[in-house]
């Protein structure tokens, strides 16, 4: 979709008061409406307090306004309801904001030289961190490296006296510098984590790529020296990151955002803003704790519509695999470009399965991100097993966040155990340039991003960005919902497997507030809808 402008979004928050209880609080007049699941003959929205009230042809709804209605003509654009981000990271999009941001870094040099500006500002010891590097995404292959993971010389050379970490894009791998390693007690002796891989050269020396598991002894004592400065310093620090995802939320129309994984002590955070009115985005979070954690405290944690529906805690999220840019997805079969190996089993399925009877039991979702055929496979046999040990339980809605490249054999699964495919649709023409590297050309066009597929199929297919691993823009993510195109070369990755406007559209409203039981309040435009955020735009 390509737009001259965004006109404007009004955010229904709360009563503005009126005299009389059959005068509307405001009326959008002249808009073209879109409401996703219902047609109006109409060209006006009627709203009281934080609720649409009526639909319907400005001259019938002009008697039940007064002087004190606010009157907002939207001049024959576009207006449907406000873009649900269906998977991203909340937290992680407010980090984005003020560590070092590589999603655009177009080389290796480049992100070692913005590191090096970084360190001049830097006090010694002091950790410096970013995200958002790809090695598939740069110009050009570093000189030396390993499945094109540079060497971390010029990186440590640069920064000899701070920790750095740079978290891949899709954030299951990092790269660190000699002083990081030093600092977490790498050698040539530290073993692979189950679950992860420290990549290495020809002698067995860590190169400075850590790949899934083998991130924790970084993330660990990064939390550690987190931990020893001030409470007070790092309040205002996380403050000011949620302030910041806020902002950028909203300047794109996204006024619902689906968390997709937040410690225990966010979630009190987010709980506590939420109850005392200082949220603008409405949000609905997963649970992401070590299952020891979960068995003790996620019904504590579970919370539902919280200061006006602006906050729901009601899911678990969980790890099956990795990410296929950093060859962590679980795969069937091997990797085309890295013989005999078949990804990574991020999270044991007999833990999986206690976890996933400790959801049910509780009545809460779990949500699983699962990207190679192998994970999505073995998630969906735990759905299955849970499912059929509890038949009384009904429509719940459980989830696979990315369900990114599936085995045909089980695409109709999904619909036969009422699985909802969590996917980002601009993770297909990002990840376009090496998927077929990492997959042959087979399995891509029978199994990658397979939306038409599963769309055909009846399955229900939401939509998000994965944000900060792609940026919140839903007007980018929505073409390549519809054209699976690259917006810098044109390439199409195979487009038979595209959405309709309509389609995508409803993925990125209706089924992400459904993928959270919140489709009687938001993500369509209806009568006594409540929470909808209305989003019109100059097309």
């Amino acid at each position: 979709m390509k737009y001259l402008s965004v006109f404007i979004m009004c955010i229904l928050m709360g009563a503005m008061g009126c005299k009389h209880t059959d005068i509307a609080d405001s009326v959008i007049i002249n808009a073209n409406i879109y409401a996703v699941d219902t047609i109006y003959d109409a060209n006006a929205i009627a709203i009281k307090g934080d609720r649409i009230w009526k639909i319907g042809k400005w001259e019938a709804l002009e008697p039940f306004t007064d002087e004190n209605t606010q009157i907002i003509d939207a001049q024959g654009h576009f207006v449907m309801p406000g873009f649900i981000e269906g998977h991203g990271h909340y937290n992680g999009l407010g980090k984005s904001l003020m560590n070092l941001n590589f999603l655009n870094a177009k080389s290796w040099e480049s992100i070692v030289d913005d590191v090096a500006e970084k360190v001049k500002e830097t006090p010694a010891g002091t950790w410096i961190i970013g995200r958002g590097w790809h090695q598939e995404k740069w110009d050009s292959v570093p000189a030396r490296n390993i499945y094109k993971y540079p060497f971390h010389e010029a990186l440590s050379r640069v920064s000899p006296d701070n920790p750095v970490v740079l978290y891949h894009a899709s954030g299951h791998a990092l790269f660190a510098n000699q002083k990081a390693m030093s600092v977490v007690g790498i050698t040539k002796e530290t073993p692979n984590p189950v679950g992860g891989e420290i990549v290495r050269d020809i002698n067995g020396e860590a190169i400075g790529v850590f790949e899934e598991r083998a991130m924790d002894i970084f993330n660990n004592k990064y939390d550690e020296y987190i931990a020893s400065l001030d409470p007070k310093v790092l309040d205002s620090i996380w403050l000011a990151g949620f302030k910041l995802a806020e902002n950028e939320c909203l300047k794109y129309g996204v006024t619902s955002f689906e968390d997709a994984g937040s410690s225990f002590s966010d979630l009190n955070k987010y709980k506590k803003l939420a109850e005392d009115g200082k949220m603008r985005v409405r949000l609905w979070a997963m649970m992401l704790e070590p299952e020891d954690s979960l068995a003790t405290k996620a019904i504590k944690y579970k919370a539902i519509n919280v200061g006006n529906h602006f906050y729901t805690c009601n899911a678990i999220k969980c790890f099956v695999d990795g990410a296929l840019g950093s060859f962590g997805a679980w795969l069937l079969e091997p990797y085309s470009d890295k013989r005999g190996f078949t990804g990574q089993n991020t999270t044991d399925l007999s833990e999986l399965k206690r976890i996933a009877d400790m959801a049910i039991k509780d009545d809460v979702q779990l949500c699983v991100h699962a990207i190679g055929d192998r994970a999505n496979r073995e998630v969906l046999n735990n759905y299955e097993e849970v499912f059929k040990n509890h038949p009384d339980k009904k429509d719940l809605r459980w989830r696979i966040e990315h369900a990114q490249h599936l085995h045909p054999d089980d695409m109709k699964r999904f619909v036969d155990l009422g699985v909802i495919a969590s996917i980002q649709a601009i993770h297909c023409t990002s990840d376009a340039p090496f998927v077929v590297q990492r997959l042959g050309e087979e399995r891509a066009r029978t199994g990658a991003y397979p939306w038409r597929s599963l769309l055909d199929l009846g399955v229900t297919v939401m939509n998000g960005t994965d944000v900060p691993v792609e940026h919140i823009d839903p007007f980018r993510n929505f073409y390549a919902a519809v054209t699976r195109k690259r917006e810098d070369t044109g390439m199409a990755f195979f487009p038979e497997q595209k959405m309709t406007r309509e389609e995508a559209i409803k993925a990125y409203t209706l089924s992400n507030a459904y993928g959270a039981f919140q489709e009687d309040v938001k993500g369509s435009l209806r009568l006594v809808s409540l929470l909808t955020s209305l989003y019109w735009i100059m097309i």
